[in-house]
């Protein structure tokens, strides 16, 4: 008998899957209010961000809308909406992550080995940042040429294409999803800012400082993209939409939702 490849599938796929399900079994009715991100969250055991990043995907496939201040809807689905291959796009904060672990060990080594050649590169891209709209496509060329240079001050390929890479997954629907809510000629200056803190410890050949404000970019940057997009005051659901909810966090038992604040809503700061 033929063996089928077992996937891992990654946690906030698994939340879409069961919201997309309750949905489809009418538990949530179009134009009905789902829970919020921190009730969702309490309910089925996951962090915040990963329910962010299970919403935004089911907003990319067509089954939801989130209204900034409002909350997230159910809406009829597109007969014509395209289809997303989930399976070859990662999630937002999985990507920030990950480019924050890299790149900040990256940064600490060009605080180490970058050239005055290197260094002007660097702030080639700082000036372009300066004197560029934001959002737009112009914007994140200069954003991914800021982070490229800083790799390329090692002078290995590898890291120079994997780093660009990385950077480009936020062309992918879900991240450009989210980026649509939270980016915004503000968070643009304060990244730029960022920038500078990172390109100011690497010309003064102090890999910790380097290390640490590159890590500390990126860690804000899932901060940015963690504030409330919902409402959380008042936003109980209907009695049957909380029996949805339960029964996508415990199928077997349902309970009632914790009344308690939850605390932490975002990424971990490091």
């Amino acid at each position: 008998m033929p063996l089928e490849a077992v996937e891992a599938r990654r946690l906030y796929r698994q939340v879409a899957d069961q919201l997309r399900a309750l949905i489809d079994s009418g538990e949530y009715a179009v134009g009905s209010r789902l829970p919020t991100e921190r009730e969702l969250a309490e309910q089925l055991k996951v962090s915040r961000p990963t329910v962010r990043e299970a919403l935004i995907a089911l907003e990319v496939e067509g089954r939801v809308r989130i209204r900034v201040g409002s909350g997230i809807y159910v809406i009829e689905p597109a007969g014509s909406a395209a289809s997303v291959p989930a399976t070859l796009i990662e999630g937002p904060f999985e990507l920030l992550r990950a480019r924050e672990f890299l790149e900040g060990a990256i940064a600490e080594q060009a605080a180490r080995v970058a050239t005055k050649d290197d260094l002007a590169r660097i702030d080639a891209s700082l000036i372009a940042m300066e004197n560029v709209e934001h959002p737009g496509e112009a914007s994140m060329v200069h954003d991914r040429a800021f982070h490229v240079a800083i790799a390329g001050s090692l002078g290995n390929a590898v890291l120079v294409r994997v780093v660009g890479e990385l950077f480009d997954q936020r062309l992918n629907p879900y991240f450009s999803q989210l980026a649509h809510y939270f980016e915004s000629p503000r968070t643009w200056r304060t990244a730029l800012d960022e920038h500078r803190v990172v390109r100011d410890a690497i010309a003064e050949r102090d890999p910790e400082a380097a290390r640490n404000a590159m890590r500390d970019h990126l860690a804000r940057s899932q901060e940015r993209f963690a504030r409330n997009f919902g409402a959380e005051a008042g936003a109980s659901p209907t009695p049957a939409r909380s029996r949805a909810a339960r029964s996508a966090a415990t199928p077997s038992k349902p309970k009632r939702p914790p009344k308690k604040q939850a605390t932490g809503s975002g990424p971990r700061r490091r």
